[in-house]
């Protein structure tokens, strides 16, 4: 239902695209992934004719009905939260508003009764007397109560805006569904609850995320966005990472011989499809792993950080216990009470919090940063600790260079040994060079993992670390946290983190704390988070 020819932009010397072409129709998902900067969210502009390409042309079926995910939190302030809803889809919502103008007219002649009827047969076959309840049960399962729904927009809270804004582009059945970052700052049943909507969504979606879990459980195609190219691929992200590096790892040994590589490849295939839990859609209503094309799958040219911790040395038996802390926030607020764990060795304890400001207070106490209300804490004799906060800008109030920015934290202050750890972040060349004062939000992320590197701590702290992360990073910090053989204490919004890292999850809330000794996936079974049958 899409298509498109030829596609170039530029802006000044910079190409994003060049001669892109590529189609989008049928039962599918697509996940658009790329590198930071790659040209992700452009790309989906263009699709809805809000950016011009340089050359090329988008083509859409006039019939189809494109619908996207607005970004402006506040273009519909003072509208109804159910209008809202409604008026993502544009020519119902036009011809509700035709067919009242008309039914206010004081002097209602013979000729508005037969424009009217004519409005009111084309809104009959739009289901259009089913819509208020349609977009009612829409906000109602994601979690907005009817109270609210004759609400305006500016009286609500910013994540209901963002779950109005979700139900308004979902609303109608269109034909292709085009959504930019759909899960961030959505609670987790709420993304669950979209989840399953786009399981059951019989048309074409369109997807960018870095939401790794939410690309897994609902793309059948990944689209990549790479040096200026965009490339297809059948599969979720997951079958295009570890596809993608097994091609680079065969690419490396070259002495292998053809045949061995299409097996193994085969093999891969075979035990990927078959690994629902690793993809959902390999049973699910498209099927579509089962038409890969060995041909296809291709090396990927990414750059992945090497996110490497190594302990300055093992942990003893004791590595940290808390006892009866509770803390308040600024305003006097409960954040939590009498909290008390033991960390054992080898821990990867996940943190869980409804008011994230409950985590970060744990762990600036845990940091020295500040003074619980009650209680103390206490590590073990052999514990060195490293600490990656949520919010850094603290560390990079500076205008040194990278080397200089970095060397205050090494006790080696040679330039190659420095430049060593900063390179292994992807900054080499020149780039060591420039100012902290430019960096990126990602750019900072990564400097945040070279401090950490340098500290070698065998108790790792970490507060949201994957925010401002493109997904090769994130990718790269998961098989890191995963790998590393020391103790982790981390919290994260990021599912596909949680749900391979954590042994144990400690749940913080001001009235009760919960301390279980499961994964993320069982965590969220034993609350009743995800329901088995969820209606959309």
């Amino acid at each position: 239902m899409i298509t498109v020819n030829n596609l170039s932009l530029q802006f000044g010397k910079r190409v994003l695209f060049d001669n892109v072409n590529i189609k989008f129709h049928g039962e599918r998902c697509y996940g658009v992934i790329g590198a930071n900067g790659a040209g992700k969210s452009t790309f989906l502009k263009i699709l809805n004719s809000e950016i011009e390409p340089n050359s090329g042309n988008v083509l859409i079926d006039p019939e189809k009905r494109l619908s996207i995910l607005k970004q402006d939190h506040n273009e519909y302030n003072d509208t109804p939260i159910l209008q809202t809803v409604m008026m993502g889809h544009h020519k119902l919502w036009d011809i509700m508003q035709k067919k009242d103008a008309i039914y206010a007219k004081p002097d209602f002649s013979d000729q508005d009764g037969i424009e009217v009827g004519k409005l009111e047969e084309i809104f009959q076959e739009m289901d259009g007397w089913s819509a208020e309840s349609n977009a009612a049960d829409m906000l109602c399962g994601m979690g907005v109560p009817t109270e609210e729904h004759n609400l305006l927009m500016k009286d609500v809270e910013p994540i209901t805006r963002v779950k109005v804004l979700l139900a308004q582009a979902l609303f109608g059945n269109p034909d292709c569904l085009v959504l930019d970052e759909p899960t961030n700052n959505l609670d987790l049943k709420t993304i669950f609850w979209l989840e399953e909507f786009l399981l059951k969504f019989k048309n074409t979606v369109i997807v960018v995320s870095h939401n790794r879990h939410f690309l897994d459980t609902v793309c059948t195609n990944i689209v990549d966005i790479d040096f200026q190219k965009i490339q297809l691929f059948t599969g979720n992200y997951t079958f295009w990472y570890e596809s993608s590096q097994l091609m680079l790892n065969q690419r490396a040994a070259a002495n292998k011989k053809a045949e061995e590589k299409r097996k193994e490849l085969q093999s891969f295939i075979a035990r990927f499809s078959a690994n629902a839990s690793k993809s959902r859609q390999a049973t699910s209503r498209k099927k579509l792993l089962e038409k890969i094309n060995i041909d296809e799958m291709k090396p990927s040219t990414r750059k992945y950080p090497a996110i490497i911790f190594n302990q300055f040395r093992e942990a003893g038996d004791q590595i940290l216990q808390v006892n009866n802390l509770s803390v308040r926030d600024e305003n006097g607020e409960i954040l939590f009470e009498k909290l008390n764990f033991v960390v054992n060795k080898g821990d990867k304890i996940c943190f869980l919090a409804d008011n994230k400001q409950a985590l970060s207070y744990l762990y600036k106490i845990l940091n020295g940063e500040i003074k619980p209300l009650t209680g103390d804490f206490s590590y073990g004799q052999t514990i060195k600790h490293s600490y990656f906060p949520n919010e850094h800008e603290q560390y990079f109030k500076s205008s040194n260079n990278l080397i200089d920015w970095l060397r205050e934290y090494s006790e080696e202050k040679d330039d190659q040994y420095v430049r060593g750890f900063l390179g292994k972040m992807l900054f080499s060349g020149e780039e060591v060079l420039k100012s902290t004062s430019v960096l990126s939000g990602g750019e900072k992320v990564r400097c945040m993992f070279s401090k950490m590197m340098l500290n070698e701590g065998n108790l790792l702290i970490f507060d949201d670390p994957t925010n401002h992360l493109d997904l090769e990073s994130i990718q790269a910090l998961n098989n890191s946290m995963k790998n590393f053989k020391g103790t982790i204490l981390f919290s994260s919004h990021d599912h596909e983190l949680n749900e391979t890292v954590a042994n144990r999850i400690i749940e913080i809330t001001p009235g009760n704390n919960h301390d279980k000794l499961m994964n993320y996936k069982e965590f969220l079974e034993f609350k009743g988070i995800r329901e088995k049958n969820i209606t959309v």
